[in-house]
């Protein structure tokens, strides 16, 4: 396993993009609500069940998969709406 680790992240560059990396363990991690696929969303850096509507972080790129680091997607997308009211002076 270390091997291929290794073999994905010289295809990958080794610049800590991941691309290689996530796309496999995209394959291999499920939600550990669910058990349903995650994706990769790498606008917040994080992986999301689409299932359950939970998104796990990725902390120095390890994908942080306790149930309690998960945050609902809907206050996520409640505190960008805050931060964007209060950015225009509506707060």
């Amino acid at each position: 396993m270390v091997r291929g680790s290794r073999v994905l992240l010289l295809k990958d560059g080794g610049g800590g993009g991941g691309n290689a990396l996530f796309k496999v363990l995209s394959d291999i991690l499920v939600c550990p609500l669910s058990k349903q696929p995650l994706r990769h969303c790498p606008d917040s850096r994080s992986l999301v069940s689409d299932a359950v509507g939970v998104s796990f972080p990725i902390i120095n790129g390890i994908p942080c998969l306790v149930p309690k680091d998960g945050k609902l997607l809907e206050d996520e997308i409640k505190l960008k709406v805050d931060d964007s009211s209060i950015a225009k002076g509506e707060g």
